[in-house]
């Protein structure tokens, strides 16, 4: 049996851009022999000092509560638990658009982790403080691998740290397998720091 490369992945369930990197990284998991593996990171933890718009801001500070249940599964269970609440809350706040239901956040995490086989009482950490230092110790994980000038998603493997990529729509199959070979290799040269161009579409969801 092939061996498999862990591949680290941080997320923020909010951010549709890390949901597309990670729909594509298990993409490649089926056509390159990659194990990935799930933590939590916070959007908010991320922009607190920083002049982001009031709406934004807003947002990423109901953002915390997910993060937060993330943070106490996290603590309690696997990374192949957390993928599949992840999947779960990713499904639901993207590819169903209920991030415009936020007055039903709540009801929305219930539903989730239920349907990832989790107890509901984990949505009590919603406005719950007891998963933060969890939340921030794994937050910095991730980020300091690749300092604070960046966003979510975070991927580390074999030693080299990356933010993103950022895409839309996630390829798939080949195209899929084509797209994390080049971001191995220019991620992996000594020196390579960034490459980037303007957005030129919304997320596209399957």
């Amino acid at each position: 049996m092939t061996e498999r490369t862990p591949v680290d992945l941080w997320f923020d369930p909010f951010c549709p851009f890390a949901w597309m990197t990670s729909r594509w990284l298990l993409e490649v998991e089926k056509v390159r022999p990659i194990e990935p593996r799930w933590h939590i990171m916070s959007l908010n933890i991320l922009n607190k000092d920083k002049d982001v718009p009031d709406a934004y801001r807003e947002l990423i500070a109901k953002a915390i509560g997910p993060v937060r249940v993330v943070a106490a599964v996290q603590e309690r269970y696997d990374s192949e638990t957390v993928g599949r609440l992840y999947t779960e809350l990713g499904t639901r706040f993207h590819n169903q658009n209920r991030l415009e239901e936020l007055d039903k956040l709540r009801e929305t995490v219930e539903e989730a982790l239920e349907a990832a086989g989790l107890e509901r009482d984990f949505a009590d950490a919603m406005d719950s403080e007891e998963f933060d230092e969890i939340l921030r110790a794994s937050h910095d994980d991730g980020i300091n691998r690749v300092g604070q000038e960046v966003g979510t998603p975070v991927i580390a493997v074999e030693g080299v740290a990356f933010f993103g990529p950022v895409i839309s729509p996630a390829p798939k199959g080949e195209e899929a397998a084509k797209l994390w070979d080049g971001v191995r290799l220019v991620a992996g040269i000594d020196g390579f720091f960034e490459l980037k161009r303007s957005r030129t579409r919304p997320p596209i969801f399957d």
